[in-house]
C-alpha cells in the first residue's frame, strides 16, 4: 500500500481518474479493458494499491498517454502539492521522437485543463496533421514557429498567441532555432 508522507505526494491516482473520466470512460469500462476487477482500480485511483510496471503500460496503451506520465517524478514539499510545479519537477510528456519535448506545467490532471510548456527543436514538424476534441490556447515565448490549422497557414513569432478548437492542426520549426511555447488544453490529454 502506498503511504502518504510528505516526500511521497499521492497524485497518480487523482492523475488516472481524471485522465479515464476525460475519455469519458466508467470504472467498469477500463477494469474491463485491463481485464481487471473494479475493486482492483478503485483501489489504484485511490492510491492505495501500486500498479506494477505492466499495468502501467497497460494503462497507458488504454488511456493513449506516454507511459512517462504515469511515473512519479521528484517529490514537492507537502505545503506546495497541488500547488507549485517547480522548474526541476516537470513531469515529460509524450514522445521526442518528431522534435517536440514537452513537461507538464500543471500541478496534476485533476483541472478541467493541463499547461504545457513546448520546446519544437529546429527543422522538425510533426508529419500528420493532429485532431483532438478539445479547446487549445497557446502562447510563444521564443523562436518563431508555424502553424497549420484546417489548412490555413500562420507564422507565430515571440508574444503571439493562437487558438485551435477541435480542427485539424500541425505545427512545423523550419527555422534554425528551437520554439518554446506555453500551451492550455481543455480537457487535458496527456
Amino acid at each position: 500500500m502506498l503511504q502518504s508522507t510528505p516526500d511521497k505526494p499521492e497524485t497518480l491516482g487523482a492523475d488516472l481518474r481524471a485522465l479515464r473520466k476525460s475519455r469519458g470512460l466508467t470504472l467498469i469500462d477500463m477494469a474491463e479493458g485491463l481485464g481487471r476487477s473494479v475493486g482492483w482500480l478503485s483501489q489504484v485511483e485511490r492510491d492505495m494499491s501500486d500498479p506494477s510496471i505492466g499495468d502501467l503500460r497497460e494503462i497507458a496503451g488504454l488511456l493513449k498517454v506516454p507511459m512517462s506520465m504515469l511515473f512519479r517524478h521528484e517529490a514537492a514539499p507537502a505545503h506546495e502539492v497541488g500547488y507549485v510545479v517547480r522548474k526541476g519537477t516537470r513531469r515529460p510528456m509524450g514522445s521526442h521522437t518528431a522534435g517536440l519535448v514537452e513537461e507538464l506545467l500543471s500541478p496534476d490532471l485533476t483541472d478541467d485543463f493541463e499547461m504545457v510548456h513546448s520546446t519544437f527543436e529546429p527543422h522538425s514538424d510533426i508529419a500528420k496533421p493532429v485532431m483532438r476534441p478539445t479547446q487549445e490556447v497557446g502562447y510563444l515565448i521564443s523562436g518563431k514557429l508555424d502553424l497549420d490549422i484546417d489548412g490555413k497557414l500562420f507564422h507565430i513569432f515571440p508574444g503571439d498567441s493562437f487558438r485551435i478548437k477541435g480542427e485539424p492542426f500541425r505545427w512545423l520549426n523550419p527555422y534554425d532555432e528551437p520554439a518554446v511555447a506555453v500551451w492550455v488544453i481543455a480537457p487535458p490529454v496527456y
